[in-house]
């Protein structure tokens, strides 16, 4: 913790003559940017890894169909599939896996006070919604900062709803087959999840909502870039 402090109170030095009294903030901002750049290699690995299995569908449906009675060899048939493809179906988790800590640290860095006297603006960084709403309200200084960040999320997740909707997911799952009922669930509404971000952002400190905010805004914007040229559900399994 104190190292992870410590890179947050370097960067935001090297940002003090352009940010100012935002300069932690900035810092935020940058870190995540970074971590985000990171793994952003994995992100492209993931994409691959989508698009291999879409262009799999066709094979994956043909086995499904000649293994119905034994799920056993179905299932061995899909792992040797994969495997002669170099396909990994957990592929698409990792880059959200190894950004888990970096989140988790800033979390407990702001809320543990030990950062405290940082804002953004009127907000200081180690607060929670709740403490805008009671200082000022939602128009309050403070107030103000989170309707801005909730405008910007709200943009976002509009934007990731409806490239998600507007076609269909690539891997769809044969009617009959086990499972079917619950992936056409998850289909219909899993772009409404995008939204889930807005609580988020209000109940973790204002530290941690700066890493949200950005890393879902990187993530939409990459999203878009490396699933250009195949349906835009696809790119969901590889969300923040």
């Amino acid at each position: 913790m104190n190292v992870f402090a410590s890179l947050v109170e370097r960067l935001a030095d090297l940002l003090q003559p352009l940010f100012a009294g935002t300069a932690t903030a900035a810092a935020i901002v940058l870190f995540t940017l970074l971590v985000r750049l990171a793994v952003h290699p994995l992100s492209r690995a993931a994409a691959r890894g989508q698009k291999a299995r879409t262009r799999l569908a066709p094979q994956l449906a043909e086995l499904r169909k000649k293994h119905a009675k034994n799920p056993e060899r179905m299932q061995k048939a899909i792992v040797e599939l994969h495997a002669r493809e170099k396909v990994s179906p957990l592929a698409g988790c990792l880059p959200s896996l190894l950004q888990a800590p970096a989140f988790f640290l800033m979390y407990h860095l702001f809320s543990s006070g030990r950062m405290s006297g940082h804002s953004l603006f009127a907000a200081p960084l180690g607060h929670h919604y709740a403490d805008a709403l009671a200082d000022g309200g939602v128009l309050g200084p403070a107030g103000l900062v989170y309707l801005a960040l909730f405008a910007l999320v709200a943009a976002v997740a509009t934007y990731n709803y409806l490239r998600a909707r507007r076609q269909p997911a690539p891997v769809a799952v044969e009617p009959g087959q086990p499972g079917a009922a619950m992936a056409a669930g998850m289909a219909r509404y899993l772009p409404l999840l995008s939204f889930a971000t807005l609580i988020s952002v209000a109940v973790v400190p204002l530290a941690a909502a700066l890493y949200i905010v950005t890393s879902t805004t990187w993530a939409a914007l990459e999203r878009a870039y490396l699933y250009r040229d195949m349906p835009a559900a696809a790119s969901l399994a590889t969300a923040v």
